[in-house]
């Protein structure tokens, strides 16, 4: 590996930096986007059994808001039982773009790195192929820079488009992971609000 790197030359070094932060950001949102701490699919059950046995206290809406995303939502909810549908729903949508924002973290980030990485294969590619030319003199050609040459551009080119196909690949998955999770917890949160105001049984 060490060989590899000393022949792509110092172009490569930025495609390494990005794709160390891709597998972390990749790795991080992995962890955070399961559906058990995001959006648990007992959760309205058990809030709504909470309500019909009177068990709402201020410590249980405390614990739900840790609990997980969704949680806090519902809680913003039981936070207002004694306020207008309205206001209910002001609070709700209030929290819903702070989740939104929680689900949506450092996405741009590998987003970006996603467009950025073939673009830094590419640079290494043109000073890959100014070595190359550069080797050319009056007196014939240094093979060895040359050989130098070919392998600076062709070494960038495929970091840059290993770096970037798998972040863009997770880009795209985790962005629709967290569409999905938004209109879940969209349609969760509507259900809450029509059982606390008895529309819903």
């Amino acid at each position: 590996m060490w060989e590899i790197i000393k022949a792509a030359g110092w172009p490569i070094w930025p495609l390494i930096f990005a794709s160390v932060v891709a597998v972390a950001i990749i790795l991080e949102r992995l962890w955070a986007l399961r559906t058990s701490s995001v959006a648990p699919s007992n959760l309205l059950d058990d809030v709504q059994r909470s309500l019909r046995d009177g068990k709402i206290s201020q410590d249980g809406i405390a614990k739900l808001r840790h609990h997980s995303l969704m949680g806090e939502i519902f809680a913003s909810a039981l936070n207002n039982l004694d306020s207008s549908r309205e206001i209910m729903k002001e609070a709700i949508e209030e929290t819903g773009r702070s989740v939104a924002h929680k689900l949506e973290r450092y996405l741009n980030t590998l987003g970006t790195i996603s467009t950025v990485a073939p673009l830094l294969g590419l640079l290494g590619t043109v000073i890959g192929m100014v070595e190359l030319f550069g080797a050319f003199t009056e007196n014939g050609h240094d093979v060895a820079q040359f050989a130098r040459g070919i392998s600076v551009a062709l070494y960038n080119t495929a970091g840059g488009i290993v770096v970037a196909v798998p972040a863009m690949i997770f880009y795209r998955y985790f962005r629709g992971k967290v569409d999905g999770y938004i209109v879940e917890m969209e349609q969760q949160a509507i259900k809450l609000v029509e059982i606390i105001h008895g529309e819903r049984k």
